[in-house]
């Protein structure tokens, strides 16, 4: 076999192993949290800082039905002047925690994307969500999920020792949550 048949074959079996009642679970969570005006916060790093932004043009975008509600996400991810300005003058720890004291309203939402799930600065978010704002967590992660799957809410893994495929497996969850969240709201009254 060639690299190319490995690694397709690698994420098709990463794929069926995905937990399908982990990926409904979020998609339950989301849609009533829709109802209750809860804003969803979006965060990652690196590749997961992409599919951050990607998660929240899906969920802003791709969800909208004539005559219903919208989600109101934001990723974090995507104010880089913000970033920097926080990890420069106080740390990269800080770079999530500081906007989401901004933003964030109790009960409010916040997605934490991290094949790790042990990056610092996505930790401290975790805990400013659950101490100061009586927030819900949902992460989405590798697979062991690091301390990330044991501080969150709701978890999503993507149970595969490859970072690649893991990554590949964070797109496709925000795929099929929100493309489920899109239907689900369409068959509203």
């Amino acid at each position: 076999m060639t690299y190319v048949d490995d690694y397709i074959t690698g994420l098709e079996n990463t794929l069926k192993a995905v937990s399908r009642s982990e990926v409904q679970a979020v998609v339950d969570f989301l849609f009533d949290a829709l109802f209750e005006d809860r804003q969803v916060f979006i965060i990652g790093n690196g590749g997961s800082a992409s599919t951050a932004s990607h998660m929240m043009n899906d969920l802003s975008k791709l969800t909208i039905r004539s005559g219903k509600p919208r989600y109101r996400a934001i990723a974090l991810t995507d104010n880089m002047p913000l970033i920097t300005a926080w990890g420069n003058d106080v740390s990269y720890d800080s770079v999530f925690v500081e906007p989401l004291r901004n933003l964030m309203r109790p009960a409010d939402i916040l997605v934490a994307i991290s094949t790790s799930g042990n990056s610092s600065n996505i930790l401290s978010a975790v805990t400013c969500v659950h101490e100061e704002f009586s927030g819900t967590v949902i992460a989405i992660t590798g697979n062991q999920g690091g301390v990330l799957a044991d501080a969150a809410d709701l978890v999503v893994r993507i149970p595969s020792e490859h970072i690649g495929h893991q990554e590949d497996g964070h797109l496709i969850v925000n795929h099929v949550v929100c493309n489920a969240l899109a239907e689900r709201i369409g068959e509203l009254e």
